[in-house]
């Protein structure tokens, strides 16, 4: 390898071109991997994806501050052995992946599990780990062109952000995986490419990019999706069968087919209902969350099932309603509406997969309900549907949307949802009609949880409303396992509770609660030890509230906006009793979501300590630096400070713009790409010449902390004056209000390599390890915040460490240092 470096003429100008397109192919593996392993596990192992990608670039620091000299010396043959290696390894480490035996929800008590976590991290790494070599490489050789080449990593990325979503609307993820794979390779051969030399080389490196592509076998790549979710115990099922694949960014839909045995599913269905159930298809997305498209012959009588749920109740206290569906799904919903004589149906889904199911492939299976004059079906986000509309509703149902599995498992418990928070209730209820209903349908588990936090997150959205007396609106019921709790607009009347108990006298459902209800009313078909739904309502009703919700034994506080994650119910007060159960079944009390999230924190910390900090600490290279006066204490102390909060500003408004664009996937790709492109503006600008003299470091400081100040308290006003606007209007204002702050969050750290290349260029790789490692920790420390204190939170506490960055600026690096300005 010597001689070959020798050999190769050294390259004047950085592959810039082949830095941008591995960057934004290394982004967009990250964000592929997120949607590859919510398919075959959960979506809590996204942190997990993120958080390793950052390791990978942490250990690519450490790697090269090692071994960069030498490397140096043979750049193009490194970095283009590095930029194919991530080719490959892009497709082959999460093929292999696949084959590790890993079940998170055996972590507890397997501890052989860890040995196939660890594994599986590091199978995960090593694309992250070739691609930042690609990266660093390029700081080491052209520590004289860092700007430049920062901003075009960071142009790469951005583009990789929007590109990949806009590739899962066309291909599938596996297909979208070797693709990936073929643009690594294709990164190294522009980069070999670049002095127009041995031609021969990159025609090679583009044939095997095209061989990846095109001639891979399809079993290589192909979803292995986890024993336990809901479509593989389908499938295990005697005469079950996918009749039906496809896919897009928001999910893998797979439609089941029995031939054998029937499938029925009816969440809630009456132990008294006594009807036949008509032939159904199921619908898997990402291989859970089960939803069905029932047959329907036209004939009313056929759907006497619907009849018999906990959701028909509202139908009974309102006549002819206009009634609109959120999260319509299968159609479900919208079936027992029109069975129940609706006037007009508008039924609100995200996924356009459904609806396409619905209007062409099982049009006549399903009589045609998304065609009908009656049903108008909206492709759109709920909330965003919802807030552009300026329709009165006399009924807005809430539909039940998860899967029993996934969320009896707790393994939702960080899935971020705006439908459930105390502004979305508030923005419902502003669209109803006077003595209007809002319904929501939730899952029955044991201690409950669900229900009372619904419950809860209804009494503070009507305090917040301005309605005093909370508990004369609102009405509870159950089964024996659903739940769906009505809000009225108006108040709650005796005719109303007479037909709310005669309805579930009926049908042996239970009140939960009704104004004026008394216990002996309570508990008493499906009978549970104590009337626990009952006590909980008359608890957060009265002045008891506060004190309710710290005592009891899962977290119930209301969702909002700044902290959406209705779904999580862990409380560590309550950690050691569920422990001390789990012999006994206590397991499946635990949040198994929000767990794997500290496990991967704490993973994620010592595996940056092991292979990126303590390796950079006894690194030659710093003994070096040490000698010339470079204080490596405050080295340490800006790159951690600015990567954390880097990711900190990320993370937090990629959440709070999820609410403003309507749309999940609008926001990750808009606000990555946002901050990217933007940073990668600053970073060409940051050291450029201002009267002379490079622009200080306070100036793009200043600028964050002020612009994120501001954005804190400005942000929902401006949102809630915009949310009705097109979503193309939206965009275009999310960019405009990320790119200032894009911008100033572009310069620090490029501001401090610059520096580091003049006064002791060997700590430029430490600097870029440190920055990771900082990354690693920040991916998931951000959301365990976010999950206790909210996004705000976050947001301050990044504004503190930029200031910190500040008092650490690169002038105070080294000791004694020259009056040269940053």
């Amino acid at each position: 390898m010597s001689s070959l470096g020798a050999m190769t003429p050294s390259i004047d100008r950085p592959p810039l071109y082949s830095i941008a397109l591995i960057s934004g192919t290394v982004i967009a593996y990250e964000i592929l991997l997120m949607r590859l392993f919510s398919v075959t596990h959960w979506h809590h192992f996204a942190y997990m994806i993120l958080s390793l990608a950052l390791l990978g670039f942490g250990a690519s620091g450490t790697f090269l501050a090692i071994a960069g000299r030498w490397l140096r010396e043979r750049f193009r043959f490194a970095y283009t052995l590095n930029a194919a290696l991530f080719g490959i390894a892009a497709v082959a480490c999460f093929s292999l992946a696949q084959h590790i035996p890993l079940n998170a929800l055996e972590l507890l008590w397997d501890t052989t599990q860890y040995v196939w976590l660890l594994c599986v991290y590091l199978l995960v790494m090593m694309p992250f780990f070739l691609a930042a070599n690609c990266i660093g490489l390029a700081f080491i050789r052209f520590k004289d062109r860092i700007p430049s080449i920062y901003a075009f990593d960071l142009l790469g990325a951005g583009v990789g952000s929007v590109s990949i979503i806009m590739l899962l609307f066309v291909v599938f993820p596996d297909t979208a995986l070797r693709i990936l794979g073929g643009l690594g390779l294709l990164g190294a051969a522009f980069a070999w490419f670049t002095e127009g030399r041995r031609i021969s080389v990159a025609v090679v490196l583009l044939s095997l990019a095209v061989l990846l592509v095109l001639a891979l076998p399809k079993s290589w790549t192909q979803l292995v999706i986890s024993d336990y979710k809901g479509l593989s115990q389908a499938l295990r099922v005697a005469g079950a069968s996918v009749v039906d694949t496809r896919s897009s960014p928001l999910g893998v839909i797979s439609v089941v087919k029995n031939h054998r045995i029937p499938i029925r599913f009816v969440p809630g269905l009456s132990i008294k209902a006594g009807v036949e159930i008509p032939e159904q298809v199921a619908v898997f997305t990402d291989g859970d969350a089960l939803s069905v498209i029932a047959r329907y012959d036209g004939r009313r009588d056929s759907l006497r099932y619907l009849d018999h749920v906990t959701s028909a109740v509202p139908y009974y206290l309102l006549q002819t309603p206009r009634v609109l569906v959120l999260g319509a799904g299968g159609g479900a919903d919208v079936l027992q509406a029109l069975y129940h004589g609706a006037r007009q149906v508008d039924a609100v889904e995200l996924n356009e997969q459904f609806v396409d199911l619905l209007r062409n492939d099982y049009a006549n299976f399903s009589g045609e309900i998304y065609t009908s004059d009656k049903a108008h079906v909206h492709i759109n986000e709920a909330r965003g549907f919802v807030a552009g509309s300026d329709v009165e509703y006399d009924l807005i149902q809430v539909a039940l949307l998860d899967s029993f599995n996934a969320s009896s498992a707790g393994l939702s418990a960080l899935g971020e949802s705006h439908l459930y928070t105390v502004e979305a209730f508030q923005e419902y209820i502003r669209h109803l009609r006077p003595d209007g209903l809002l319904t929501l349908t939730r899952w029955v588990k044991l201690p409950p949880r669900d229900g009372i936090k619904l419950f809860a997150t209804a009494v503070e959205a009507l305090r917040a409303s301005g309605v005093v007396d909370p508990g004369s609106r609102v009405a509870w019921l159950r089964s024996w396992n659903t739940s769906t709790l009505l809000i009225k607009n108006g108040a709650w009347t005796s005719a109303d509770s007479e037909t709310l108990r005669n309805f579930c006298e009926m049908r042996a459902f239970d009140t939960a609660y009704y104004p004026r209800m008394t216990q002996d009313a309570a508990n008493r078909f499906n009978v549970l030890d104590r009337p626990f739904f009952f006590e909980a309502a008359v608890e957060l009703l009265s002045d008891r509230n506060e004190a309710f919700l710290d005592r009891y034994k899962f977290q119930v506080t209301p969702a909002t906006d700044d902290r959406p994650y209705f779904f999580n119910f862990f409380k560590w007060s309550t950690l050691s009793e569920i422990l001390s159960l789990r012999d006994r079944g206590g397991v499946a009390l635990l949040e198994l979501g929000y767990l794997m999230l500290v496990a991967v924190l704490i993973i994620a910390t010592l595996a940056s300590i092991v292979l990126i900090l303590l390796p950079l600490w006894v690194s030659v290279p710093m003994n070096r630096a040490r000698a010339r006066g470079i204080i490596r204490s405050r080295v340490c102390i800006y790159f951690l400070a600015i990567g954390t909060a880097f990711l900190f500003v990320e993370i937090a408004f990629i959440q709070k713009f999820i609410v403003f664009l309507s749309h999940p996937l609008y926001a990750v790709g808009v606000v990555l790409a946002g901050f990217l492109t933007f940073a990668g503006f600053g970073s060409r600008f940051s050291v450029r010449s201002h009267r002379g003299a490079p622009l200080p470091l306070s100036a793009p400081i200043a600028g964050i902390v002020l612009l994120g100040v501001c954005y804190v308290f400005a942000l929902p006003v401006v949102f809630g004056w915009l949310m009705p606007q097109p979503d193309a209007i939206k965009i275009i204002v999310a960019l405009v209000l990320i790119a200032p702050l894009g911008f100033c969050m572009g310069m620090p750290f490029p501001k401090g390599l610059v520096y580091l290349g003049k006064v002791g260029e060997e700590c430029i790789p430490w600097a870029w390890g440190i920055n990771g490692c900082a990354s690693v920790v920040s991916a998931v420390l951000a959301t365990i915040l976010a999950v206790h204190f909210g996004f705000t939170v976050v947001v301050l506490i990044a504004l503190f460490l930029y200031i910190l960055a500040w008092v650490f600026r690169a002038e105070t690096f080294v000791s004694n240092p020259s009056p040269r300005r940053s």
